[in-house]
């Protein structure tokens, strides 16, 4: 999958970026990262890319131009893949989105700066918004890199275990069950016994019901439309009972 990233901070993403799992990846031409610098697009000595708002109010607003001629210079117009605009006014990402995306072969994000972006990008150029969630952030950099991180490793191949991902919290709609490793005993605390079982039917029964009971304790708001089967509901109505 190709990634293309529109900032003001390019500097911002190679440390994470050339670092463990997509670092390999992108060596094994699985993932492909470009940092596009909205600021060489601007044409004043100056390379300003915000000015200040029409009917007054603090802060600065992005330009339209250089985000503009920056998207449309890399991708073309109309871009061929999907334009993403980081912003806490999109809709919230989640597991789901990350699935959605992932099914993509290129994605653009954008990443705001300063009080906000001029309307006509939001209207004109971009194809969706998202946000991280319900707070502000001085940047979209930190948003783009989550979303890029969620969404590789959901692709063939990023994960050393093919099968990673469909384990993880969220992916089958609930919270994930414990893990445990070497020592069997740490400090006094035990593993549980059923780990050590070697029964893989054992096994997978007390990973559902770990996932279950952690979901039921922490997110019980997942649990109407996790996917659950008749016995996972007599598990759930059975721990309702002893609380």
């Amino acid at each position: 999958m190709r990634f293309d990233i529109f900032t003001l901070l390019p500097d911002t993403f190679a440390p994470y970026l050339q670092a463990s799992i997509l670092q390999k990846a992108t060596e094994r031409g699985l993932l492909e990262f470009n940092i596009h610098n909205i600021r060489d697009y601007t044409h004043d000595k100056h390379h300003t890319t915000d000015d200040t708002p029409y009917g007054g109010g603090g802060g600065m607003v992005m330009k339209p131009d250089p985000v503009f001629e920056a998207v449309e210079s890399v991708l073309g117009s109309p871009a061929p893949c999907p334009v993403i605009l980081m912003t806490p006014q999109g809709r919230v990402f989640n597991q789901k989105i990350a699935f959605e995306l992932a099914a993509h072969q290129q994605i653009a994000l954008l990443c705001g700066r300063y009080e906000g972006i001029d309307e006509r990008i939001r209207e004109h150029l971009v194809t969706d918004e998202i946000s991280i969630g319900d707070y502000v952030l001085t940047g979209g950099e930190l948003p783009a890199l989550i979303l890029i991180d969620a969404i590789s490793r959901l692709l063939p191949g990023v994960l050393g275990d093919p099968d990673g991902a469909t384990d993880d919290s969220h992916a089958s709609g609930l919270l994930e069950y414990p893990h445990y490793t070497r020592p069997v005993e740490f400090r006094g605390w035990g593993v549980p016994p059923t780990l050590l079982s070697g029964d893989h039917g054992k096994i997978a029964r007390w990973r559902r019901e770990q996932s279950l009971q952690r979901t039921l304790k922490n997110r019980p708001d997942m649990l109407p439309n996790a996917d659950l089967s008749e016995s996972d509901h007599k598990f759930i109505n059975g721990l309702t009972r002893k609380t």
